[in-house]
């Protein structure tokens, strides 16, 4: 994930502020530290070796675009389950991320009522699809989809009982309207709150800030935990950590860097 700085879709990164994600040689031993640090991994990192029994770990759910599956999702996963208990570190032993988007009418599907995964969808924006057409509503919409998908189409089992990271990069398809994103990154966090999983956001302040810019502390993404990219050592990562996060009342509680060719992630303390 790194906003990465590379963007994954880029295969190389995103300049999430980040680092790469994740290309390079994944066979890597972990750095030498007595510091609690975890790995994010995903389609950049198939066929690799990974470092046995990280301190917790992140597997990123799509292969670099919102709508498509990561295809070494199910081995990443139980690589990731060799990570140790998790009452070592302050981070759930697993946990996941996807990517984000608003590709709007240029995508390969838009929404066009409130109605998916059959059912009806609460929508604060108003009703998708209405006339004059209300394009926050559907970016709304979208969001939801993108998220219900992940959670069950793309072989995640018990997907309530993860942290589930969206991944704001400038890399993915956006709006230049920032209040259709944040509609956008709203129903995604909605769906997720949903099914009782915790949301986090991981992006840049550079980046949050082009996407989405300041957020309304009336909104539902207020408050959810900051996951930081954009560090290449553990002690910038450290650094971050007093970083503003990406919403209001939220905090800082990972921050991300690079080593090895492999993404680290640094709990806050």
């Amino acid at each position: 994930m790194a906003t990465r700085v590379l963007t994954k879709l880029a295969s190389a990164a995103i300049t999430f502020g980040l680092v790469l994600l994740g290309g390079g040689p994944a066979g890597a031993a972990p750095p030498r530290t007595s510091e609690p640090v975890g790995i994010d991994v995903s389609w950049p990192q198939c066929g690799k070796t990974l470092p046995k029994q990280p301190a917790f770990a992140i597997v990123g759910v799509n292969n670099g675009l919102a709508n498509t599956t990561n295809p070494c999702l199910a081995t990443e996963l139980a690589w990731a389950n060799t990570a140790p208990d998790p009452a070592l570190s302050t981070q759930p032993r697993v946990a996941l991320y996807v990517n984000t988007a608003n590709p709007g009418l240029q995508g390969s599907w838009w929404p066009t009522s409130n109605h998916y995964g059959g059912a009806d969808v609460a929508n604060p924006y108003g009703v998708c699809g209405s006339v004059p057409d209300n394009f926050n509503a559907c970016s709304y919409m979208y969001g939801y989809a993108k998220a219900y998908d992940d959670a069950t189409i793309r072989g995640v089992d018990n997907p309530q009982n993860y942290l589930w990271w969206l991944d704001v990069e400038t890399g993915n398809s956006w709006q230049a309207d920032k209040a259709a994103n944040v509609a956008d990154l709203e129903g995604m966090a909605a769906y997720f709150k949903g099914i009782n999983a915790k949301v986090g956001i991981y992006s840049t302040g550079s980046q949050w800030a082009q996407i989405a810019g300041t957020v309304p502390s009336s909104s539902p993404l207020a408050g959810l935990p900051s996951w930081l990219a954009g560090s290449r050592s553990l002690t910038g990562a450290k650094s971050n950590c007093s970083l503003p996060a990406l919403t209001p009342g939220s905090r800082v509680a990972l921050t991300q860097y690079i080593s090895g060719g492999l993404d680290y992630n640094y709990p806050c303390p």
